[in-house]
């Protein structure tokens, strides 16, 4: 069990970033960079014992700092998307960045991935080392009103959980929605694709959405569909299916409504890779989960090691609140409100069979 602190460069500016690296009692190491408070490797043995990172990330902090890249990142102040890129806090009407079509996508420019976040504290508490990261968003950054305080905390746990611990406070009603980005590849290598790992997800609907991946408000029951996970098949059996926004979009980047509304955390999905053995189970309290199953990568993107990005390597389970909530008070979603704090907790367990 550790925790170490070391220098990862520095930003254009010359802000400096520091990278936080953790290790527990069995077997398990991750690294955290303080920019963007990303997860940037999480080393986890598969059946033999051989622990390697089950997350994409980069060599380079220039890397994590090209436009528009998310890795491990967590995203906010409102992680996925806001139709329109606008919203309305007590009457008043706000715009935000439309970076993504006619919308705004994970708040950027500018939005929590892009921030350096500060170490807080650390703790070696019964061989479980932890570390926490805050960050204040100011009133207006990236078009939000109200000061934002946020914190998470990263915990290896002694079964080789990573527990990840969300809170915020707000001195003025606002917008907030937040995530990890993470690309899973339980392989161990960003050179193997995604395709013949098994998937499941406790839901029973997805939210419908629009070509711009914006939901309408409808649920869609996954029965017959292929949306279906009640039941573990592989990514890629109905990937390529005549569905109109599988076609569209090149694969998954749905919103999953998760089973079990009473705000406890419960199991939400479970990922199983037979080659290597590893299993990556998913709990959360948070109402939905994207499953996006990186149907692209910019042009030129590596990976770790220079390793070039293909589509489908990779498999994101963002929990969060479901896109566009801000607009849908059919939604199960309120706004981060004074004297209200937020408390949020997801958990990505790993074994190996």
């Amino acid at each position: 069990m550790s925790i170490k602190v070391r220098g990862f460069g520095s930003l254009p500016d010359g802000t400096a970033v520091e990278r936080c690296i953790l290790k527990n009692g069995s077997g398990m190491e991750a690294e955290f960079l303080t920019y963007g408070c990303r997860i940037a490797r999480l080393c986890v043995p598969d059946r033999s014992g051989k622990a390697e990172s089950v997350v994409l990330g980069h060599d380079t902090l220039a890397e994590y700092a090209a436009p528009g890249d998310v890795f491990g990142s967590l995203i906010g102040r409102y992680a996925n998307r806001i139709g329109g890129a606008t919203f309305t806090v007590g009457g008043k009407t706000y715009s935000l960045t439309r970076n993504e079509g006619n919308n705004s996508l994970h708040s950027a420019p500018g939005g929590y991935q892009n921030r350096v976040w500060r170490i807080k504290r650390s703790s070696h508490n019964d061989d479980a080392p932890s570390v926490t990261f805050a960050y204040r968003s100011p009133d207006g950054e990236c078009g939000f009103p109200g000061n934002v305080d946020v914190e998470v905390t990263y915990t290896l746990s002694t079964d080789n959980a990573l527990i990840l611990e969300y809170r915020a406070e707000t001195d003025a009603e606002t917008p907030f929605n937040v995530t990890n980005h993470s690309y899973f590849n339980l392989t161990g290598s960003a050179a193997k694709d995604v395709l013949s790992q098994e998937l499941q997800i406790n839901a029973d609907s997805i939210t419908e959405i629009d070509d711009g991946l914006i939901p309408t408000g409808k649920f869609l029951p996954v029965a017959g569909t292929p949306f279906d996970f009640r039941r573990p098949k592989t990514v890629g059996q109905d990937i390529r299916a005549q569905e109109h926004t599988l076609k569209r979009f090149g694969g998954y980047d749905h919103n999953f409504v998760l089973n079990g509304s009473d705000g406890g955390v419960r199991k939400a999905a479970e990922l199983y890779d037979a080659a290597s053995g590893r299993r990556m189970l998913v709990f959360t309290d948070l109402p939905g989960v994207q499953v996006y199953t990186a149907n692209s990568f910019g042009e030129g993107v590596k990976g770790n090691g220079g390793i070039p990005l293909k589509a489908h390597h990779a498999i994101c389970m963002e929990t969060q609140f479901f896109p566009d909530s801000v607009n849908r008070p059919e939604f199960p979603y309120e706004n981060l409100k004074p004297g209200r704090p937020f408390r949020s907790t997801t958990i990505y367990k790993f074994t190996a069979d």
